[in-house]
Order: structure tokens, then sequence, then C-alpha cells
């Protein structure tokens, strides 16, 4: 019975930790990014924790543009009220589990995102021709840190049910 017990905790822990592997991203990532020199990413769906965003004017507008030549721009700054827009350089970066994560930096990135540094780190959840799914943790009102999590499509797609309403 103990023998049998055991074989079933050993199995079950194992079965465990083989499901948090990290995602891994194809190996043409920074081609699916950036396109063959450019490419032009815009939000299907945002969910702050597990609940879906309301997505007014400035985020049906946003777009985020990668260049393969490692540099980035998005386009705030053209839409009314949606702040500045933010340009800088991007790479493709691992951390020490394995994740795969997409690095922005930017002397603009302290005060748009209103932290220290000049860099933020985006993990990367799935990444397709079509479709680049984003986590990343955000400090909310009253110093509660959230994850929020962007589904990204690619500029040319049409996205039904973008202006979602609970």
């Amino acid at each position: 019975m103990k023998i049998r017990l055991l074989s079933f905790l050993i199995i079950f822990l194992y079965s465990c930790e083989d499901s948090k592997k990290p995602y891994r991203t194809p190996e043409n990532a920074v081609a699916l990014i950036s396109g063959d020199s450019i490419k032009s990413w815009k939000i299907a769906e945002r969910y702050n924790g597990k609940v879906r965003m309301n997505m007014g004017p400035c985020f049906i507008s946003y777009r985020q543009t990668f260049l393969n030549d490692s540099t980035f721009y998005d386009n705030n700054g053209e839409t009314r009220d949606c702040g500045d827009s933010l340009k800088g350089k991007w790479q493709l970066h691992t951390n020490s589990k394995g994740d795969p994560y997409i690095k922005l930096e930017s002397p603009q990135i302290p005060k748009l995102l209103s932290i220290q540094e000049n860099f933020k780190f985006f993990k990367i959840l799935y990444l397709s021709k079509d479709t680049l799914k984003l986590a990343f943790e955000h400090q909310q009102y009253g110093n509660k840190r959230r994850v929020i999590t962007d589904i990204l499509v690619r500029e040319e797609l049409e996205v039904g049910d973008r202006y979602y309403h609970h």
C-alpha cells in the first residue's frame, strides 16, 4: 500500500511540475513579432486579472509597431487625449526559469508607466503570425498590483466585439 501511495505521489508531483514548463516561443519569434521589416499590432482583448476590460477609444485606436532593427513605437500621441507616444528599443529575453519576455526599453517608460526603471518586461504567453498574447504586472490605485493580459492581433485583422461592455 505504501509503495502504491509513494508511486502515486511521485507521478502526481512529476505531472504537476511538468505542467509548469515555460512557453517556448517559435524559432522565428523575431520575424513573427516584427514581420519582414515592420509589423503593427492592435489590442483585440485586455484582461485585468481574469476580468475582461472595457476598451474605449484609446485602446481601440492603439497600435504598437515593432521593427526588425530592434526599435518600436506606438501611436498614442496620434489619438486625442490618449497620452504621449512611446518609442524605444525592444528585445527578446528569457528569465532564469525559461519564461520568454519582450523587454521594452525607453527613457520615456518611467514617466509613462509610473515606474523607476527605463524598461518593462512583458511575458510572452503565446506567439503566432496573427496573435501575440502578453502579460505584465501593473501597479494600480492604492498600490494594488495586478496582472494585465493583452491579446494583440495583426493590425490588418478584423476583430469583432472589441468595444466590449459588461
